[in-house]
């Protein structure tokens, strides 16, 4: 009658699906196929069930043959009592289908009939493994109550009324404790499963946001570092384009530019290509990420394209700012003058930047309005999104809008420690 369960994972294995509890299959996989909404037996099932009908039989045969040695009861009596105790041996096949209605129906009988004893021991037992504990307190409960009712009825012709009590409180109470522990078993077994299913559905989710993330860094990089590069290439293709009587200097000044970013737009693309691919090789080596004392060169190669920039360098020391907020600093410099080129091309633009340990580093590109009138620009604003995700993470703040005199300002507080 042991209905203990095995080890966690069984369940993997089809061939071990047999040997667990149809219950516990239930629950480990809701998926197994049942009639009527109830789960199939499985074999498990079926060796408990016939081993619990032998026993009841077995205990009843005992005690059919002590009621039927007993001179003291009358032989209807006899008959009635051996009849309900085979009717209450057939009934424990439905322990499963009615365990409510089996252990009260046992209990009552008990009263009249000895030889359903060991049915009593098995819809009790049955009782507490598939029931709540209120259901066993009440059913339980009534047992015990019921007892020394019992032998005041119908003594048993071989003990004393008060050990004959005892015994078969003690019996009752150790067949519904140990479906108890059964049961709690069971509970436990299904909590681990459970706990085991939150646990992946949580590594999943984390795993889907690291890589919603990642994607996210990657593109956010993408475009910080590959607009600026193709924004100088449309700048001077464009003005090869609207500039066919230019000067072969000048032509010639414009093809370097254009093979000088195209290049380096090539090298930025590498770059990330090879960051996506060091999780495989292990390999993290690349191009050193620029910092705030790489400004000059942003600077100096905007105006190689023709640009007018006027930058206004406030701090002291730009190698001692922290390469974290110097690449940032650096990135919101790069985006300003990216779309300063492509919303205001023709006007000169000052990028400022200032601070010191403690106090923070600011940054400001503004650019008055345009000379004249610009198309809109497909897709603008993405990199101002960006931008300010890329702020935020750094711990600091982007502000950035029109100006009074119709230009536009991007200005970066970002903090640095002392």
């Amino acid at each position: 009658m042991s209905e203990d369960e095995p080890r966690p994972g069984a369940w993997t294995t089809p061939g071990r699906r047999r040997l667990l509890p149809s219950a516990v299959l239930t629950g480990l996989d809701p998926d197994v196929p049942g009639r009527s909404g109830r789960p199939r037996r499985t074999v498990r099932d079926w060796i408990v069930d016939v081993l619990c009908f032998l026993l009841s039989v077995l205990i009843g045969a005992l005690a059919a043959d002590t009621v039927s040695g007993d001179p003291n009861t009358p032989d209807a009596l006899k008959a009635v009592d051996q009849a309900l105790g085979v009717l209450a041996c057939a009934a424990v096949w439905l322990r499963r289908r009615r365990p409510v209605e089996l252990a009260v129906a046992t209990t009552l009988v008990g009263l009249v009939s000895n030889t359903a004893g060991g049915a009593i021991l098995v819809a009790l037992f049955t009782i507490a493994v598939h029931r709540p504990f209120p259901y066993v307190a009440a059913i339980g409960g009534a047992s015990l109550a019921l007892t020394p009712l019992l032998f005041l009825l119908r003594p048993d012709p071989d003990l004393p009324y008060l050990p004959s009590v005892v015994l078969t409180a003690l019996l009752t109470g150790t067949v519904v404790g140990w479906g108890m522990f059964v049961r709690s078993r069971r509970q436990l077994l299904l909590s681990l499963r459970d706990r085991a299913r939150r646990a992946e559905t949580e590594a999943a989710l984390r795993v889907e946001r690291a890589q919603r993330l990642a994607r996210e860094a990657i593109a956010r990089e993408m475009h910080d570092v590959l607009a600026h590069r193709l924004t100088l290439l449309s700048v001077h293709a464009g003005a090869l384009e609207f500039r066919p009587d230019a000067s072969r200097e000048e032509v010639v000044r414009a093809a370097g530019v254009i093979r000088e970013s195209a290049h380096e737009a090539l090298e930025d693309l590498r770059e990330i290509i090879g960051v996506l691919r060091a999780g495989e090789s292990g390999d993290e080596a690349g191009r050193p990420q620029p910092t705030l004392a790489a400004l000059q060169g942003l600077v100096a190669e905007s105006r190689e394209a023709g640009m007018g920039v006027v930058l206004e360098d406030r701090v002291a020391d730009p190698g001692a700012v922290p390469a974290s907020v110097g690449r940032t600093a650096y990135r919101v410099a790069q985006e300003g003058l990216t779309n300063a080129r492509k919303h205001a091309p023709g006007a000169e633009v000052t990028v400022a930047v200032a601070g010191t340990p403690g106090d923070g580093l600011v940054l400001t590109v503004r650019n008055p309005p345009p000379p004249g009138p610009v198309p809109r620009v497909p897709g603008s604003g993405q990199g101002l999104i960006g931008l300010t995700e890329r702020v935020t993470l750094a711990g600091g703040r982007l502000i950035h809008g029109g100006r009074p005199d119709g230009g536009f300002e991007v200005r970066a507080e970002l903090p640095w420690e002392s």
